[in-house]
């Protein structure tokens, strides 16, 4: 649902105002009695008086803690990988059974194989997160391979669990990937470093650019699974994950998407939750080029639905 907003600009005085105000008064009211002043010192990383961080930066605060601070998003995440891993001897145990759209019939003799993404599904990266907020940056190529290249990222809860069963079932998991084929040394460093166990396959980590024809539509990746392997679940956090058709796209042509596929939910295809970053946040901001934090911020607010009417 689209809303008519008064520009951002001419609400953030106001705003900021009656934001200091409020401030002020809880501080007054919850402020103890007067004692000995103590001295006050700034921690190493925070010099005094620091600055909020932007608007581009504040926009994924809530979401980096909440996958860093909360026990439900653990929870979650732990939830979604051991129903994963109850599918696996039915999987295993149905040759017709096979998650990939791009998989042929007759794939009931090929050895069995399930495809995950990494970032935000195997790895969790909020981290890299928490960097640019507190540094009041963009993401870029060469910060993300800074943090990639550090092999840092620890597993999303339940992620290594998973991996381990499927590998014990003798069951090939194959990393399809966005990230740069040059990153690929970082991200098998990592996954490594974290326990995630090596596969049988020469290559089990398919990288964007890897091919010339593997781009960030991960369908012909897929495409190249699905003919050597019978594909028994996909895993992600984003709807390009299970299929193409999910970039470049608007809300309602992927919730349709979504509505296509209704059957595969929860049995052949598995999304965890990432509200940091993805092709959602895309399919927002279409036909916006180079927008503002400004401009971010007021598409948003264009786009939320408070059921009025």
């Amino acid at each position: 649902m689209n809303r008519s907003y008064p520009p951002l600009a001419q609400r953030s005085v106001t705003r900021v105002c009656a934001l200091a105000v409020l401030a002020l008064a809880g501080a007054c009211a919850s402020a103890p009695a007067p004692g000995p002043a103590a001295p006050s010192v700034p921690g190493p990383s925070e010099p005094a008086g620091r600055d909020l961080p932007s608007a581009s930066a504040l926009a994924v605060l809530d979401a980096t803690l909440w996958m860093q601070t909360s026990a439900e998003y653990a929870a979650m995440s732990r939830q979604i990988w051991t129903a994963a891993a109850r599918l696996l001897p039915e999987a295993l145990a149905d040759t017709g059974w096979t998650a990939a759209l791009e998989q042929e019939s007759g794939a009931g003799k090929l050895p069995p194989a399930v495809i995950v993404d990494v970032d935000e599904t195997v790895l969790d990266n909020s981290p890299y997160a928490a960097r640019l907020i507190e540094r009041d940056a963009r993401f870029s190529e060469e910060t993300w391979a800074e943090w990639v290249n550090e092999a840092r990222a620890r597993p999303v809860p339940g992620a290594l669990e998973f991996v381990r069963r499927a590998r014990e079932l003798g069951v090939e998991v194959f990393y399809v990937t966005n990230r740069l084929a040059n990153l690929e040394a970082g991200t098998r460093r990592n996954l490594e470093a974290m326990g995630f166990p090596a596969g049988d396959a020469e290559d089990v980590y398919l990288l964007k650019g890897e091919r010339d024809e593997w781009g960030s539509d991960k369908t012909s990746r897929r495409a190249w699974v699905a003919e050597r392997y019978r594909v028994l679940l996909l895993v992600g956090d984003d709807l390009n994950d299970f299929t193409n058709g999910a970039r470049g796209t608007s809300v309602a042509a992927r919730a349709r998407l979504v509505e296509r596929h209704g059957d595969r939910w929860g049995t052949r295809w598995i999304v965890l939750a990432n509200p940091t970053y993805g092709s959602w946040v895309s399919a927002l901001l279409l036909e916006l080029e180079e927008p503002s934090d400004a401009d971010v911020v007021q598409r948003k607010l264009e786009s939320l639905d408070p059921a009025e009417g």
